[in-house]
């Protein structure tokens, strides 16, 4: 019989105050633990009904009408893993229409970083009250920084890899040695006695340039669909733009093209430059891009969008095809995310890939290899 109102309890805590009165018709769960009152209280205010009734017990919250954020986010990272707590966070901003809750500082304080929350920011960026918006910023700023963790090592060598890496220096040089190259053009120089390899020759590679030898364009669609992407190819950017061997441009568009590289410095400051949400209209954008271009055959440009053209299709297709003969290595990203299948106009893709231009979602730890792969101009699948 326990055991029963044990299975019964768990049941009434996963279905809450709803579901209290038919539990007890089927002989009534056990008694709660305060723990378990305290986790039912903070549950209640995001999955309660929506009238805010907790039934008649008592013993839940009374809905999310006017919460109590600093409490209710100490009790949520007091009874929850963090995984657990951001599925929370964002039911609570999606199911419980609490945009507001993020104009709250206390809730950007105690929000963990997730890049979805990040993207929903800078789209209300305008809205944030000023009490909040140096939360706002900060909150951007641990999302950043978490990115460049990840990446920044990986891009910049890759970068590295790809442009100093194309030809072999005379000058020798012991961190510049080509391993690869001298094991294999001195295999004939195999010595079985001494089970080993004798050099006649070493091969060095080129020290890194000085000075810009390729150009990147990322054109950046602001759509409210790419929320994510957009927080990620802005970052990269930034990384980019830090490198003297590149010379980086970043644009970002909807129905009008903003030219955000001056911005560069610093990639808060930037995503506070993207206006994320309104209509799109790529060929336009891929027009000012092409102005940009001095150099087709060192020239990258990372087209990111899932191709919702609000503007001139056939344009469209046919000014990438236009770079894409002039030597411009054109690459279209219909997503940068992890978290599942993007959804983008197929049709128009098909198109744009029948043009030998890569059309493709590509997931953040990925973006080195592609750069790579991009650079050296090599057939990029993934």
């Amino acid at each position: 019989m326990m055991e029963n109102k044990e299975i019964l309890k768990r049941w009434r805590l996963i279905l809450g105050a709803a579901a209290e009165s038919r539990i007890n018709e089927m002989g009534g769960a056990a008694e709660m633990s305060a723990e378990e009152l305290l986790m039912d209280s903070a549950l209640s205010q995001i999955y309660g009904n929506d009238t805010g009734d907790s039934g008649n017990s008592g013993k839940s919250g009374q809905g999310m009408s006017s919460p109590k954020l600093t409490k209710w986010l100490g009790d949520l990272r007091s009874l929850f893993a963090p995984m657990e707590i951001k599925v929370i966070q964002n039911d609570a901003i999606e199911r419980r229409g609490m945009k507001q809750l993020l104009f709250e500082p206390e809730m950007l304080d105690g929000l963990e970083p997730d890049i979805s929350t990040g993207a929903l920011l800078v789209m209300l960026k305008d809205q944030i009250p000023a009490k909040a918006k140096e939360n706002a910023r900060e909150y951007i700023r641990k999302i950043v920084e978490d990115i460049n963790r990840r990446l920044a090592d990986d891009l910049k060598r890759s970068v590295t890899s790809a442009l100093n890496r194309r030809e072999h220096s005379p000058i020798p040089s012991a961190a510049a040695l080509d391993y690869r190259l001298t094991v294999r053009r001195n295999l004939k120089n195999y010595d079985p006695e001494l089970k080993t390899i004798l050099p006649e020759k070493f091969y060095f590679f080129e020290r890194a340039s000085k000075s810009a030898s390729r150009t990147i364009i990322l054109d950046i669609d602001q759509s409210g669909s790419m929320g994510e992407s957009v927080i990620y190819s802005s970052v990269m950017g930034c990384i980019l733009a830090s490198m003297s061997s590149l010379k980086t441009h970043i644009v970002a568009f909807d129905t009008s093209v903003t030219d955000l590289t001056d911005m560069c410095a610093d990639p808060v400051d930037l995503l506070y430059g993207i206006q994320l949400g309104g209509g799109t209209d790529i060929e336009k954008s891929v027009a000012y891009c092409s102005e940009l271009v001095t150099e087709p055959e060192k020239t990258t440009m990372l087209l990111i969008t899932d191709l919702y053209e609000g503007g001139n299709r056939n344009g469209l297709v046919r000014r990438l095809g236009d770079l894409k003969e002039s030597g411009v290595n054109v690459i279209v990203l219909l997503a940068i995310s992890d978290s599942g299948k993007p959804c983008y106009d197929e049709q128009l893709a098909e198109r744009i890939a029948s043009l030998d231009i890569p059309s493709f979602a590509c997931p953040p730890e990925k973006l080195p290899e592609l750069l790579e792969a991009a650079l050296k101009r090599r057939k990029i699948s993934f």
